[in-house]
């Protein structure tokens, strides 16, 4: 079962309906959203997104979403047309933001941010946190339209800084999962997301990597004259926001299977020779959209970056939790047992 995405009070938009109640804060958090994933996150029980145009151009004709389109990309059933990606105006975001249920958010999509050479990136981050919630729901899982979101700011060095310099980690995405095993055990997971579509030198996935490892082991330092605590005294960071550190995973795409995975290798290289990371203890490993997609969180898709290259799920276990991947499909995963969970009581875990 999914998370459901909450409506917004009929006071605050009492013209929209349901389903437009649902739209706005995911453009909110997601930022520029195709309507071909609108379509798979809200309305995936429909054929067609007839409905779900008809709500979106209904935002947009009272100023609370805009779209643009996507740079060089033709899809549809009309020969020609040009896909669309939608996000809040300043408008929708005052209406999502009174709402209260999601945490307020600074930065503003402009409309010249979205139609530049940022789109590609942003479509796949959300597409990424789209497969999650696509697979729990036909695994039986929790993870629903606002379950992930896009670059927050982890503070990891102490000192007067900005956002954008080293003083703060900005993974793609923080993605949090509910998991119900087979014997009946729930697993609250939280992931670090990157995605890399191959558009820059290994060498700065690396960097990333070295970045988490510094996060991991940031210890604020203690209130002072003129400082402010940001942390509980003597420990890291970290632990004020996340039960776990986080698993970290790299979803790549952009390039030829075989070049994706000679990627993936030379980011174990630079994993393995970077001595911080091995001290952090970090869970991290890597692989690709195509193979999210095609088989799910949950078979054997991963490549760790430290330790054995054995392929592994997203839990970076030893033991993968599904068949394997050359068996596992979309459309040859059996249902999950929903009727059997239904009747046994189960304890949450955070793994």
């Amino acid at each position: 079962m999914t998370t459901a995405t909450p409506p917004m009070p009929a006071a605050v938009s009492p013209a929209l309906s349901t389903l437009a109640q649902q739209a706005l804060p995911v453009l909110y958090q997601h930022r520029l959203v195709a309507t071909s994933q609108l379509h798979r996150l809200l309305t995936p029980h429909t054929r067609r997104a007839v409905y779900l145009r008809r709500q979106l151009s209904i935002l947009r004709s009272l100023g609370l979403a805009a779209s643009t389109e996507r740079r060089g990309a033709r899809s549809g059933p009309t020969l020609g047309r040009s896909e669309l990606l939608w996000y809040v105006t300043p408008r929708g975001a005052e209406v999502v933001e009174h709402d209260g249920q999601i945490t307020p958010r600074a930065y503003r999509i402009s409309p010249e941010a979205a139609a530049s050479q940022l789109q590609e990136h942003t479509r796949s981050c959300v597409e990424t946190g789209l497969l999650f919630t696509e697979w729990a729901r036909h695994l039986g899982d929790e993870c629903g339209p606002l379950d992930w979101e896009p670059e927050l700011a982890h503070r990891m060095r102490d000192g007067d800084s900005r956002l954008g310099d080293d003083a703060f980690l900005i993974p793609d995405g923080v993605l949090h999962y509910t998991h119900t095993t087979p014997d009946g055990a729930r697993k609250l997971l939280t992931f670090f997301l990157e995605v890399d579509r191959s558009t820059m030198h290994v060498a700065r996935l690396g960097k990333k990597l070295s970045a988490y490892a510094r996060y991991a082991t940031y210890t604020p330092a203690p209130a002072g004259p003129g400082r402010r605590a940001n942390s509980s005294p003597g420990r890291e960071a970290w632990r004020d926001r996340y039960a776990k550190f986080p698993r970290m995973l790299f979803i790549l795409t952009g390039a030829s299977a075989s070049s994706l995975a000679r990627r993936i290798d030379d980011l174990r290289a630079l994993a393995d020779a970077d001595p911080r990371l091995h001290r952090a203890g970090i869970a991290a490993g890597a692989t690709t959209l195509d193979q999210l997609h095609q088989h799910g969180p949950f078979a054997p898709i991963v490549t760790p970056l430290l330790g054995s290259p054995g392929p592994c799920d997203v839990l970076l276990s030893p033991e993968p939790t599904s068949p394997d991947p050359s068996t596992t499909t979309r459309a040859n995963v059996p249902p999950a047992p929903t009727s059997r969970l239904a009747s046994q009581e189960t304890r949450a875990t955070t793994s």
